[in-house]
């Protein structure tokens, strides 16, 4: 039981609801009389002291943005003993007794690191665009990305008919593929590319040929970073079709803007389950939804294991799509 102070951190890619996760977190401890301080910039601020108490106002006027107030950093000092017991003594320094991380893989397996040096107990909350934190149907900022992509696949789809051009929209998952196929269901696309999912693209544009020979005026083709270049897409289908074909890379536009409803509420409410799990005595799980019920995931088997993409959003891709 944790009756002196907690810290809260975010680390790795910024995803929209970090803000209000980490809000969620600062309300509910001092709701419980327990002192809550914020680590600034990851794990480098952790390394560096940049560590401050907060107070209920230190999080106000937060809910409504997206990136996240605490700051995130690269750290590869932090990737040592060396480092991570600098971390540590830091923490301790100033009565720190939890720790609640906010982030994806990256930043979860830093902290089962720093876990398993003993000395504090860890609760993570999967943040990261990319929805692929094994044990977990939904990780805060998913939602919103997958809007944010929805809406730009919108608005090209009228140029794209006004020049019966093919567009090609590129959009971020290194390894995972659910943002992509999830904006490409939702947006229409005739064509969507992951990582996961093999794809003959001499097939993909003789089809496009024959669907332009019946009369269709354009195609939306979806793609995640990690299945192939968008640039190097594009060159290839307009070579082998014959037909104008643009690009567009919606790069870190992704990543900002004001969270959505879902993003806000289930961040809000895994902050507050992180919180009080960690003051209760809780330690090493991550918090996520499971059927839309907030779920305990072990911390090591998260960072061990690699979320699959759905193969219900597979199936529905090739019916639909």
């Amino acid at each position: 039981m944790i009756t002196g102070a907690i810290a809260v951190m975010t680390s790795g890619g910024d995803s929209p609801g970090m803000n209000a996760a980490a809000r969620a977190v600062v309300r509910t401890a001092l709701y419980e009389g327990v002192r809550v301080f914020g680590i600034y910039n990851g794990y480098k601020g952790m390394l560096a002291d940049e560590i401050v108490e907060l107070n209920s106002r230190s999080v106000s006027d937060l809910i409504q943005r997206g990136g996240t107030f605490l700051g995130t950093a690269r750290c590869k000092e932090f990737k040592t003993e060396e480092g991570r017991r600098k971390g540590l003594e830091n923490l301790q320094k100033h009565g720190i007794e939890g720790l609640v991380i906010i982030g994806g893989d990256g930043s979860l397996t830093g902290g089962s690191l720093l876990s398993k040096m003993g000395g504090i107990p860890i609760v993570g909350l999967p943040g990261t665009i990319d929805n692929d934190v094994w044990g977990t149907d939904y990780t805060i900022g998913c939602d919103t990305a997958a809007n944010t992509a929805v809406d730009a696949i919108n608005k090209l789809r009228d140029t794209a008919s006004a020049h019966r051009r093919i567009m090609i929209v590129e959009v971020m998952g290194h390894t995972s593929g659910w943002l992509a196929m999830t904006a490409g269901i939702a947006g229409g696309a005739e064509y969507i590319i992951v990582p996961e999912v093999k794809y003959d693209l001499d097939e993909i544009c003789a089809e496009i040929v024959e669907s332009y020979k019946k009369g269709r005026r354009y195609s939306i083709i979806v793609v995640a970073e990690g299945a192939c270049s968008g640039v190097g897409l594009k060159n290839v289908v307009q070579e082998k079709t014959g037909i104008d074909t643009r690009v567009s890379i919606l790069g870190h536009i992704q990543r900002g803007g004001s969270p959505t409803v879902e993003d806000r509420m289930k961040a809000s409410m895994l902050g507050e389950r992180a919180a009080l799990a960690l003051i209760s005595g809780v330690s090493d799980v991550v918090f996520g939804f499971d059927e839309g019920k907030v779920v305990s995931i072990n911390l090591f088997d998260s960072v061990n294991n690699r979320k699959p993409l759905d193969p219900e959003l597979v199936r529905l891709a090739s019916v639909l799509v």
